[in-house]
């Protein structure tokens, strides 16, 4: 058993969840398995961001951030569901690395109401600054 502590679960820890069919040594060994276990539990915000996919961001999820930020606020809301849904699924390690990828990166897009999050709160703060500089 593999127990990890964070803010939310305190001195008691949390149990992990595997999340393949392959002993618990062989699927931590999995240097991306162990990552997306680091970042997942200890709930950190490392990794890909949608406001700077230059930093943190591989070609895959470059094109994935592009081919999504085209679809409507909608259709990402049903894509998040239909990728929460297949977290408890028995799939291959890279598969599931790339569900979660897929997944915190739609995380962003909806909180961000559809595009990434600092360009929707651009779009609803009043434009406040005044023309001319101070002086």
């Amino acid at each position: 058993t593999i127990r990890y502590f964070n803010q939310e679960t305190g001195i008691a820890g949390g149990e992990y969840v595997k999340k393949t069919d392959k002993s618990m040594c062989d699927e931590l060994g999995n240097d991306e398995m162990m990552f997306a276990y680091v970042e997942e539990y200890g709930d950190l915000s490392t990794g890909c961001d949608v406001n700077n996919s230059n930093d943190g961001c591989d070609e895959r999820e470059i094109g994935y951030i592009q081919k999504i930020k085209s679809k409507g606020l909608e259709e990402q809301k049903s894509e998040l569901q239909r990728l929460e849904k297949m977290q408890g699924s028995s799939m291959k390690p890279d598969l599931l690395v790339w569900l979660q990828k897929r997944e915190k990166i739609l995380k962003q897009l909806v909180a961000g109401g559809g595009s990434a999050p600092a360009a929707a709160l651009a779009k609803r703060l009043p434009n406040y600054l005044p023309n001319k500089a101070l002086t």
